[in-house]
């Protein structure tokens, strides 16, 4: 369900812009752009592209409403007056990109608000790849007073001992990256540690 509600989200403007383009040439680019649009944001959507959702769907929202725009101003330089039933479609135009906008930026707003809290710990897919003969035997996630991360147990399939299986990983020193580029603007830190017992990698928020 989630999924067919992402793609109609993406390809909602490109439908919008169906129902007010007025010349083929215009409108054929302009369709080709907002398709192209939205093929990378239903790639984000399905984890085809590594990049946040969240700043991906603002993005989106906010670009393509301009480009509508710049579609509907080229075509009236090179057109005549548009017919009067093309104004009604046009306002609806406008009020469905505004609320489809809207929408978004108070669901990105919540989404902000909601991570300053740190009750949330970072994804699996934020947990570093793991070489061949390394295998995980679990993951989970934990919190403290520090905020919550997700952690895993690896092991070696070819006699590795824990500190080799930590230079294989190349994870001697935790490393950090950016999360998001606008709305999540944490840090994703990830590194590895020995218990004593097995080796232990992690995700987590930094500071």
């Amino acid at each position: 369900m989630l999924t067919v509600l992402g793609i109609l989200f993406a390809v909602a403007p490109t439908v919008v812009w169906g129902t007010i383009a007025r010349t083929r040439s215009v409108g054929f680019a302009i369709d080709g752009a907002l398709l192209t649009g939205a093929g990378l944001l239903i790639s984000v959507q399905q984890g085809w592209i590594d990049a946040p959702r969240p700043d991906a769907h603002l993005v989106f929202t906010a670009l393509a409403p301009l480009l509508i725009a710049c579609g509907a101003g080229l075509e009236g330089r090179h057109e005549d007056s548009p017919p009067p039933e093309w104004i009604p479609r046009r306002n609806k135009a406008i009020g469905f990109l505004g609320t489809q906008f809207a929408l978004t930026l108070a669901a990105g707003l919540l989404y902000t608000l909601m991570i300053s809290e740190g009750s949330d710990a970072p994804p699996s897919k934020a947990l570093p790849s793991l070489p061949p003969g390394i295998t995980m035997v679990d993951e989970g996630t934990s919190c403290g007073s520090g905020g919550c991360w997700r952690a895993a147990t690896v092991t070696s399939e070819n006699g590795l001992s824990r500190p080799e299986i930590i230079r294989e990983l190349g994870l001697q020193q935790e490393s950090c990256r950016s999360s998001g580029w606008l709305l999540d603007w944490r840090d994703v830190c990830i590194g590895a540690r020995d218990n004593g017992e097995n080796v232990i990698i992690y995700a987590g928020w930094g500071h």
